[in-house]
């Protein structure tokens, strides 16, 4: 077994950009950071026989990755049809008027201040593009926006910043709730169980191969997450940043502000749910 097949979800190693199913190629934005990882995923996809294409989260408002992704496209002999955003985080979604502009398309997305064209993404959607089959599904939690697009012919899903490829995710309190989340990473499981899907194309990160215990992984960790916060808060960390420090103490200090959204997050559930 590989160090990467140990890991949760067995990431794939290897470059990031490139190829990454019959029908999804990956374009690297340079926005590499402690939150984005090695950078924003931007996600190509379209049927190999066909010459159009979909671009999933155009990224940051980059002019030279957005005329990469564009450029991509033209080698591999496809025009770009459509964008779709899985939320309105900036670095996913900063240049999609841009590159809307660019490519001539219309953005979908859940919220309507993000969309270009009267068309947006709700739970049942099925997008067809030269062939081309996604799927919408919804995951609020990370925020209340975020959706994810299941690939079917390729049995993959497409998860923005529901799941990682590396690491997990935070809940962006109080746009996300942990409620929510939680009940998104469930719809996800069932992806992996009624649906077959095995592959998760991410955000953020490596292809994960095996999606089902990416899921299960994320799952365990909120659970053990929202415990460690219950137990500190009956032993007295009661505002947020004490449980931060208290609680993840093992995490990056410069990750420490991201981490208090998380706990304020959880205490909210908690209490919601009577717990303290």
């Amino acid at each position: 077994m590989t160090e990467a097949a140990a890991l949760p979800g067995q990431p794939r190693g290897g470059v990031l950009s490139g190829p990454a199913t019959e029908r999804a190629v990956n374009v690297l934005a340079p926005n590499a950071s402690a939150m984005t990882l090695d950078g924003t995923n931007t996600w190509l996809l379209s049927e190999p026989d066909s010459d159009l294409a979909v671009v999933v989260d155009p990224g940051p408002l980059n002019d030279g990755h957005l005329r990469n992704v564009v450029d991509t496209a033209r080698r591999a002999g496809k025009r770009i049809a459509l964008t779709l955003l899985t939320h309105g985080h900036p670095d996913h979604a900063e240049g999609a008027a841009r590159f809307a502009g660019l490519t001539g398309t219309k953005v979908r997305a859940l919220d309507p201040a993000l969309r270009l064209g009267d068309e947006g993404l709700a739970h049942g959607d099925v997008i067809t593009v030269g062939g081309l089959e996604l799927r919408v599904v919804p995951t609020p939690g990370h925020t209340s926006d975020s959706l994810c697009f299941h690939l079917p012919a390729d049995r993959a899903v497409l998860t923005g910043d529901t799941v990682l490829g590396r690491g997990t995710t935070l809940v962006a309190h109080p746009d996300g709730r942990l409620g929510d989340y939680l009940d998104s990473l469930r719809r996800l499981r069932s992806l992996t169980v009624d649906e077959g899907v095995h592959t998760v194309l991410p955000g953020h990160g490596p292809v994960l191969e095996d999606a089902q215990g990416a899921v299960e992984f994320y799952l365990a960790h909120r659970a053990h997450r929202l415990a460690q916060v219950e137990t500190a808060v009956e032993n007295g960390f009661r505002a947020p940043e004490e449980v931060v420090a208290h609680v993840y103490a093992d995490v990056d200090r410069s990750l420490w502000p991201a981490a208090e959204l998380s706990v304020r997050a959880q205490l909210d559930y908690l209490q919601e749910h009577g717990l303290i």
